[in-house]
């Protein structure tokens, strides 16, 4: 701690050349605002990419019938094949890994396909089962999900996205119960949902009318036929090897060479998720490598700057020395100064850095649309880290211009002119 007198004298001593320190403070309140700017847009960054896939099951798969590359137990190569409900049951038997599996089925989409009274529109129809709301969560807007009576009984029910809703129900009446007329079929009206994630399969929840799949089979006359799979992983267990299982039953089931890489198309979100987490810990290293050595430069100045300053005090220096004054008393002095200087212009790098961000967030994101940046805010143990580590390069800076404040002689120092 110091005494006023003594914080006094360190203030004179700095602003004796004030275009100098102006400048070297300069360059350290830079490396650290750019620091914050950088850190604050990287988790920014991460945190809308991770809101946009929220609601969206990390843990899940998709895969789907394609076509042979390979002959096999008197097939031809070249064999398309499809995916059937008894798949499901086997699946089920077959993978324990397995948490939730969903077929889904994709209805055509043609002009005005969707209609209600005069009202009509082009949009998606989606086949599928009651637990695919696991996989892709829904914001329910009215009523609810298809469940498993519905897909059970084959009823003839919908739910539809809110862009049909509002296509469809311009009064913004309930629509829950009425009768809607979708690929020339009449379906009663369960329920209003949007995409809770960005991400979508086939088209956004709010312009797709989901029907139960085994509705969507028998209309369609296509017999048990499921188009895609849709899976999640148990808790703890690994989508890849439920996904390879489940690759492995699916050819086994269905005749298919088990080398063949083609005859079963999909993609594992995990993979895809995995890569998002590398990508961001790939940012944070740059930025952490970029803003330190921002910094690191202007703490070098600041160096640099005090040995300027020693060498021109060398005289006063030695009168202390000759008048008593010990080697510590000096080196408190050299170092209390960069110390200062340092920290005032750090800090003050550091608070506008977090008032920036603040008023980006406040005035700039909330009214942005298709930003993938999101509360581009710091931590406050970020904040704490970025102090402490200002502070130590600080005396860093200042143990080479007091080393050398130590090692000038009083009559040597006297001496110069």
């Amino acid at each position: 701690m110091f005494d006023l007198d003594r914080l006094q004298e360190i203030w004179v001593t700095i602003t004796r050349n004030k275009a100098r320190s102006f400048l070297t403070g300069f360059g350290v309140f830079w490396g650290i605002f750019m620091l914050m700017i950088m850190l604050g847009a990287g988790h920014g960054l991460e945190k809308g990419m991770m809101e946009s896939i929220d609601g969206f099951a990390t843990n899940s798969c998709f895969m789907g019938a394609g076509t042979t590359a390979l002959p096999y137990k008197g097939f031809q190569k070249g064999r398309n094949w499809n995916i059937h409900n008894r798949d499901l049951e086997i699946l089920l038997q077959s993978v324990p890994e397995i948490d939730c599996l969903s077929p889904m089925l994709f209805g055509a989409r043609s002009t005005n396909n969707v209609a209600f009274n005069d009202n009509s529109g082009s949009y998606s129809v989606r086949g599928l089962h009651a637990n695919y709301i696991k996989i892709e969560q829904q914001r329910m807007l009215f009523g609810r999900f298809i469940n498993d009576i519905d897909v059970l009984q084959a009823r003839k029910v919908c739910v539809i996205g809110t862009t049909i809703y509002e296509e469809l129900f311009p009064s913004k009446e309930n629509p829950l119960g009425k009768y809607i007329r979708i690929n020339g079929i009449y379906y009663q009206v369960v329920g209003v949902a949007s995409g809770v994630s960005d991400i979508n399969i086939g088209s956004p929840a709010e312009e797709t009318a989901v029907i139960p799949y085994t509705t969507m089979q028998q209309i369609n006359n296509q017999g048990d036929i499921v188009h895609v799979l849709a899976a999640t992983a148990q808790s703890h267990q690994s989508v890849t090897v439920m996904e390879k299982k489940m690759k492995e039953t699916l050819k086994s089931n269905n005749h298919i060479a088990p080398e063949d890489m083609q005859a079963i198309w999909g993609f594992n979100l995990e993979d895809q998720f995995n890569i998002f987490k590398y990508l961001f810990l790939g940012i944070a290293i740059v930025i952490w490598f970029v803003g330190s050595g921002t910094l690191i430069a202007g703490i070098i100045g600041v160096s640099n700057i005090m040995v300027v300053t020693v060498k021109e005090r060398t005289k006063e220096i030695g009168i202390r020395r000759a008048l008593g004054a010990k080697p510590r008393t000096i080196m408190v002095q050299i170092m209390s100064e960069t110390l200062v200087l340092t920290s005032m212009s750090g800090l003050l790098g550091l608070c506008f850095g977090v008032l920036c961000l603040h008023l980006a967030d406040v005035y700039w994101l909330q009214d942005a649309e298709n930003v993938y940046l999101s509360e581009p805010v710091i931590s406050f143990g970020t904040a704490i880290v970025s102090a402490i580590v200002l502070l130590v390069c600080g005396l860093f800076a200042g143990s080479i211009p007091a080393s050398r404040a130590l090692h000038i002689k009083a009559i040597d120092a006297i001496r110069e002119e």
